[in-house]
C-alpha cells in the first residue's frame, strides 16, 4: 500500500508561509546551493491531495512553475474549481476518505500531502506515514502554523536528519 508522506519547508519558528501566504522566503541567499531532495521525493509520488488555498497558491506561480507533471492531484475544496490540467479534481468529505481516495488515485506511489490544515488534520488523525520537514534558517515572526495548529496525538519517530546548504536542515520522521 502506498505511504501518506508530507514534505514541506518550515520557518525555525514553525511556519510554513507568511500570513499572505507568501514564500520568499525560502529561497536560499544569492551564491548558495542547496541538495535537491524535493525531486527525487517526487519521483516516488502516485498522486498528491492538497488544500483548496494550497492548489491556488501554487498554481498563482503560472504554469510553467507546475511541479507535478502527469500525477492525480485531488484538492479538496467546497468551492467550484477552475482546473485547465485534466489530472487535477476537486474532492470532499472527511480526511480518512479523501486519504483513501488519494491512495487508490496514487497506485504504487506515495501520496503527496501538501498544505498546512490537511496535513494537521491527518496527523491528528493518524494517517501520516512520513514527515519530511525542509527548517529554513529564518524566524518570520507571524504567519501560517506548520500544521495548521493542530496538535499531533501521538509522537514521530526521526529517521534522519541533514544538512543541505545554506543553513538549511531536512529532517525526516516517520510514524509508528
Amino acid at each position: 500500500m502506498s505511504r501518506v508522506c508530507v514534505f514541506c519547508a518550515v520557518s525555525l519558528d514553525g511556519f510554513i508561509a507568511r500570513a499572505d501566504h507568501g514564500l520568499d522566503w525560502l529561497t536560499p541567499p544569492p551564491g548558495e546551493a542547496l541538495e535537491d531532495t524535493f525531486g527525487p521525493f517526487l519521483a516516488g509520488v502516485g498522486a498528491l491531495l492538497m488544500g483548496r488555498t494550497t492548489f491556488d497558491v501554487v498554481t498563482s506561480f503560472g504554469p510553467e512553475a507546475w511541479a507535478y507533471g502527469d500525477r492525480p492531484v485531488l484538492v479538496a475544496t467546497h468551492r467550484p474549481l477552475d482546473a485547465t490540467r485534466p489530472t487535477v479534481r476537486p474532492v470532499a468529505g472527511p480526511i480518512a476518505a479523501l486519504v483513501a481516495e488519494a491512495r487508490a488515485a496514487a497506485g504504487p506511489g506515495d501520496v503527496y500531502l501538501d498544505g498546512g490544515q490537511m496535513v494537521g488534520q491527518a496527523l491528528a488523525a493518524g494517517l501520516v506515514d512520513e514527515v519530511t520537514l525542509t527548517v529554513v534558517p529564518v524566524a518570520l515572526g507571524a504567519g501560517i502554523a506548520a500544521f495548521g495548529g493542530h496538535p499531533t496525538p501521538r509522537p514521530l519517530g526521526l529517521l534522519g536528519a541533514r544538512p543541505l546548504g545554506a543553513g538549511f536542515v531536512e529532517l525526516r520522521y516517520g510514524a509508528g
